[in-house]
C-alpha cells in the first residue's frame, strides 16, 4: 500500500473507507439547523403538536441528516495535504426512515470512484449509508460527490 495517504486512499477505491462514531440529533441541534435554515416546520421544532403527529414527536430534517456527512468524513479519511475539498452535489439520495429526535447516526462510506480528473482536481464519490442506532432501517442512503482542488 502506497506511503502517501492521498495515494493509499485512492487506492482502495471499491472498499468500504469505514464508519464514522454516533452523532446525536437532539432537539437543540434540530432547533438550530432550523434557524439556520429558515425551516420551521412544527414536524421538526413543535414537540407539543409533533406528538400527535405520524412519527409521535419531532424528526430531524432530511437535510439536517445530509450535513452532517462531512464531519462523519473528516473522521475516516486522512489529512488531504495540500488539496481543499469542495461538495460537488448528489447523484441520489433517499430519506429512506425518519430520524426521530434523540436518535444517534453514524455514516458508513464506500468510495466508489476515485479518480485523478486533473493534476489539479481530484475526483470522489462515495456511497453513504446513514445508520440509525437499534434501526433496521437507514435513515439514509446517497451517492455523494466530492473534488479536491489542489490549494
Amino acid at each position: 500500500m502506497p506511503a502517501d495517504p492521498l495515494e493509499a486512499l485512492l487506492a482502495r477505491t471499491g472498499e468500504e473507507i469505514g464508519v464514522s462514531s454516533w452523532q446525536v440529533v437532539d432537539q437543540s441541534r434540530i432547533d438550530a439547523f432550523a434557524a439556520a435554515t429558515g425551516d420551521h416546520a412544527w414536524a421538526h421544532v413543535d414537540p407539543g403538536r409533533a406528538a400527535s403527529g405520524p412519527f409521535g414527536g419531532t424528526v430531524a430534517h432530511g437535510l439536517l441528516t445530509l450535513s452532517l456527512l462531512p464531519a462523519m468524513l473528516y473522521e475516516l479519511v486522512p489529512d488531504m495535504g495540500p488539496w481543499m475539498g469542495v461538495n460537488y452535489g448528489f447523484d441520489r439520495v433517499r430519506f429512506v426512515a425518519p430520524v426521530l429526535t434523540g436518535a444517534r447516526l453514524r455514516g458508513r462510506f464506500t468510495l466508489l470512484r476515485a479518480e485523478r480528473e486533473t493534476e489539479e482536481r481530484l475526483g470522489m464519490d462515495w456511497e453513504v449509508t446513514v445508520e440509525i442506532e437499534g434501526s433496521a432501517r437507514p435513515a439514509a442512503v446517497a451517492v455523494w460527490l466530492n473534488r479536491f482542488l489542489r490549494a
